[in-house]
């Protein structure tokens, strides 16, 4: 029997008039979806309906990712589906490492299929946080030790990036991001603007900006993503915004 296609397909963040149409195509084509309870919820139902589906809770990306590759090397069309961009701490580098422990990757055709980014989406509800050098780092532990992550943090807000901040807070890791904000602080002034974003693009959405002296991390949940800006980074009627430095060139 031949291999079918397996899709690795980025949701965006929630709103199906976020969903791309590369990823409408992929997720038509599909007869069988793979993902994460709450992700294939997101999937509009038009493109769910009538397929196989398999889903799993959390922490069981590799069965996930298991369950998608076996699936289309038995022959069905499969997409492996996940939040925001795929390639943006999702599956699709697992998926492709599942390829290669079971030396499938010339037997099962692989694509990965971009999405909105959470990172894009936040930074769109927020303004234009994000329009000079920015950084992305990840405060879950589960698979980083914290001292890497500790470092990475400590390099990007020494090296002035404006710095997302991802897997923000969890019930089992409620402290890290107060010690990422505390990093923030011996770098940015107490004013420096931070951004925060709560199931962006989703129902309940949640949008605020605070000083980063006043920001208050028991707001934040693994729904959210916070964004620190850097030392140009200011509030302008009631949006974030980081120059990119326009302004002071025409001046020159």
């Amino acid at each position: 029997m031949k291999a079918a296609p397996l899709y690795v397909v980025g949701l965006g963040p929630g709103a199906a008039a976020c969903l791309t149409p590369q990823a409408r195509e992929a997720l038509a084509e599909a007869n069988c979806l793979v993902g994460y309870r709450l992700y294939l919820e997101l999937v509009p139902p038009e493109l769910s309906e009538g397929k196989h589906l398999i889903s799993s809770g959390m922490r069981r990306e590799e069965e996930r990712c298991l369950a998608a590759v076996e699936t289309a090397y038995a022959g069905q069309p499969t997409a492996l589906v996940c939040s925001g961009d795929p390639g943006v701490y999702a599956l699709a580098g697992l998926a492709l490492e599942v390829l290669e422990a079971k030396d499938l990757l010339n037997c099962v055709p692989f694509y990965v299929i971009p999405g909105v980014p959470a990172v894009c989406a936040a930074a769109a509800l927020l303004g234009a946080p994000l329009t000079h050098d920015f950084a992305c780092i990840s405060l879950s532990d589960l698979l980083t030790p914290w001292e890497s992550i500790e470092k990475r943090l400590e390099a990007a807000f020494g090296a002035d990036f404006v710095c997302v901040l991802y897997n923000p807070r969890s019930k089992g890791r409620p402290h890290l991001l107060g010690r990422a904000i505390s990093l923030a602080g011996r770098h940015r002034r107490p004013d420096c603007p931070v951004g925060l974003v709560r199931r962006a693009f989703r129902p309940g959405q949640e949008i605020s900006i605070h000083a980063l002296a006043d920001f208050d991390e028991e707001r934040v949940d693994m729904l959210s993503l916070v964004i620190v800006g850097n030392s140009a980074s200011r509030i302008v009627g009631g949006r974030m915004l980081t120059p990119r430095g326009y302004t002071l060139k025409a001046c020159r």
